[in-house]
């Protein structure tokens, strides 16, 4: 009855599971994989919202974003050392959206585009939803995470239409280099494909002064699209509202944002409330992002200080982003791991295998938790992980 998009038997996984005996029973544990910024005590200015208020009651038809919205994305954009016209600039509800329309103007069914791995599960969700297929190339971890580019190259088939790039990636928090992004653009300019990058997390950068890595609309690839969005940037999710920006050579990008435009036209969900509120929260909502910005930091050298005390646990580099790698001893497996972390230390995290790691094993923890919140749940955390040395 049902389509092979979505998986055919919908089953709970053990730490679901356990998390909800513990919900139903009532006992409280501390969350480090919260997401969601409204859940974690950051303070939101009275005015931030007044100008949804002042919507208009007027109805403008504009596929690809009111242009004034699309002008104030450009500013931001630019301020961030990142060029592009108002005119290359389609916005999104989201940026799950963003890859769904993107997926729908490059692709065909049974068509590929490769993803990184370790990163987002969401990816294969995605991209079985538009009847796409993706195919992982590897993050290696040779005391820095960096994209093997050999796996990049072997991975591309004569069904690949796009290379996707997280940057910084999540989890691993690690950035794109100039490097890899011209051995990237060069494969994508020999078997023509589009460089897609998702740059949400670009503005959080935890060790370098913003920007510390280049963007992919820095990239000669032909054509190449960085997306991003005020849930992460403004820590707005409940708004709705991301981009796509549209670089690559003058023909291809105007193609593309025509064949983007019908698309768009098609589901116009993007609400004209908070297109026409898109230049005052950018000004007003600065304050949210300062706050995420020092909490990640403040957070990431709290986790780095006490998991130093335990030998047997090693935070890897963070670049940027929401989330911090633990790497622990491989004597249970991950799942066994966060079970009892979850059961007898009540701390949630999430084991590696959900973003895909090349082995075991690896803990992830989001960086965005309250402070007292954050050091408490890590001293759990290390608490439950023992003194059993690393396995290298």
């Amino acid at each position: 009855m049902f389509s092979a998009r979505l998986p055919q038997a919908l089953h709970s996984n053990p730490l679901t599971r356990a998390l909800r005996r513990l919900q139903a029973s009532g006992v409280s544990f501390i969350d480090l994989t919260v997401s969601n910024p409204t859940r974690v005590g950051l303070c939101y200015s009275k005015g931030l919202f007044n100008s949804l208020n002042e919507a208009s009651s007027d109805y403008e038809v504009h596929p690809l974003g009111l242009p004034a919205a699309r002008a104030a994305i450009a500013t931001h954009l630019r301020d961030g050392a990142v060029n592009v016209a108002p005119q290359q600039i389609a916005l999104t509800a989201s940026t799950s959206e963003a890859y769904s329309l993107l997926f729908k103007i490059l692709c065909n069914p049974g068509d590929e585009v490769l993803v990184p791995q370790p990163s987002y599960p969401l990816f294969e969700h995605l991209t079985r939803l538009d009847g796409v297929v993706s195919v992982p190339y590897r993050l290696e971890y040779p005391g820095l995470w960096s994209i093997d580019l050999d796996s990049v190259a072997s991975a591309i088939s004569s069904r690949t239409r796009a290379i996707l790039i997280v940057s910084p990636n999540n989890p691993t928090g690690s950035y794109v280099t100039n490097t890899e992004l011209e051995e990237l653009a060069e494969l994508a300019k020999r078997y023509e494909l589009a460089l897609i990058g998702d740059e949400v997390f670009r503005p959080y950068p935890v060790a370098t002064p913003f920007p510390p890595q280049p963007s992919v609309v820095d990239s000669d690839a032909p054509l190449v699209f960085s997306l991003g969005g005020i849930s992460k940037l403004l820590g707005l999710p409940q708004l709705k509202l991301a981009w796509i920006a549209v670089t690559g050579i003058d023909s291809v990008v105007t193609e593309t944002l025509a064949r983007l435009e019908i698309a768009y036209d098609t589901y116009l969900s993007v609400t004209t409330a908070v297109q026409g509120a898109l230049g005052s929260l950018l000004e007003s909502g600065h304050g949210v992002h300062e706050q995420i910005a020092t909490r990640i930091r403040h957070n990431c050298g709290v986790l780095q200080r006490v998991a130093a005390e335990v030998p047997s646990c090693r935070v890897l580099p963070v670049g940027g982003g929401w989330s911090a790698v633990i790497r622990v001893p491989t004597v249970v497996s991950e799942e066994r791991r966060v079970l009892e972390l979850l059961e007898k230390h009540r701390v949630l995290v999430h084991p590696g295998y959900f973003f895909e790691f090349p082995e075991e094993a690896f803990l992830v923890c989001s960086l965005i938790p309250e402070p007292e919140v954050f050091a408490t749940g890590v001293a759990r955390l290390i608490n439950g992980l023992g003194r059993a040395p690393v396995t290298e």
